[in-house]
């Protein structure tokens, strides 16, 4: 008998052991992860809420560094070199300051990203970037603070940030065109296949390159395709009429729509019936 309660002890006191009480956090973590081209964009921090208070200029004080959240230090990752507002930073992981005053923010990128909260002794040496920042307030109150990426593009977006009633964007840039630009040169002068050449074209096309050799590029791939899309057959449309080649581009074109009619694809329907109606077909 004694055995048994000892038993049924020890698995009372193993359950009371594993028992715990789970609550909100007050500034629950968040993630924000983000592909600006060909860079992805990670932010984590902690977010904290309104509450009744007042923020800027009362809670985070105005003159003083913040850490831009709650908790641990609010980090930051690029996945390649980047550009902010002109000033270039390299790639890798970042804790995010800021000094908020009431008409500009300055935005902090520092490099010891292991501090709970501002550390202790700031040193200026691990600033890699520093940016002073306009300040907008807003039409409406944002309870939560917020990060996000937006305004985004193939080479730049904006980092904004959002508390309160005030809203600050940081500008970055993004070397998507480097990138590309060595990725084709290194497939190029390898053994590249139809979709190679046809991506190389669309981009030198879309990006204002040498359209001769776009030009070039397409009517390879074209040969390669067994049977090209009319999606294709539009992307080479578009490319002749730059060239100036309006007859051929106009051919094209009428193929590429013709396909589009079969597939029922309205939006390429439009497209190609507007240029045919810009090149004088229609």
């Amino acid at each position: 008998m004694n055995k048994v309660l000892l038993n049924l002890l020890v698995i009372a006191m193993s359950l009371s052991i594993k028992a715990q009480i789970t609550t909100p956090q007050p500034s629950p973590a968040g993630t924000q992860t983000q592909k600006v081209g060909l860079t992805d964009v990670t932010v984590t921090y902690s977010r904290p809420g309104v509450k009744g208070r007042r923020i800027f200029g009362g809670l985070v004080k105005y003159g003083k560094t913040w850490r831009t959240g709650a908790n641990e230090n609010t980090k930051i990752t690029f996945s390649t070199d980047i550009t902010l507002s002109g000033y270039p930073l390299k790639k890798g992981t970042y804790a995010l300051y800021i000094i908020p005053n009431e008409k500009s923010w300055d935005v902090i990128f520092y490099t010891d990203t292991k501090n709970w909260g501002v550390p202790k002794e700031w040193n200026e040496a691990k600033v890699a970037a520093k940016l002073k920042v306009d300040t907008y307030k807003m039409p409406m109150k944002i309870e939560t603070f917020t990060i996000s990426v937006d305004d985004i593009t193939n080479t730049s977006a904006v980092l904004g940030l959002l508390w309160e009633n005030t809203y600050v964007g940081v500008t970055f840039e993004v070397p998507t065109d480097k990138i590309v630009m060595a990725n084709i040169a290194d497939v190029m002068s390898a053994s590249p296949k139809a979709g190679d050449y046809y991506n190389a074209a669309v981009y030198y096309s879309e990006n204002n390159k040498d359209i001769k050799k776009a030009g070039e590029w397409m009517e390879e791939a074209m040969s390669m395709f067994e049977k090209p899309g009319f999606w294709q057959l539009r992307q080479q449309s578009l490319i002749y009429a730059k060239m100036g080649k309006k007859k051929k581009a106009i051919e094209i074109a009428k193929k590429s729509l013709e396909g589009a009619k079969a597939a029922d694809n309205s939006n390429y329907i439009e497209m190609n019936m507007a240029s045919l109606k810009e090149w004088g077909a229609m």
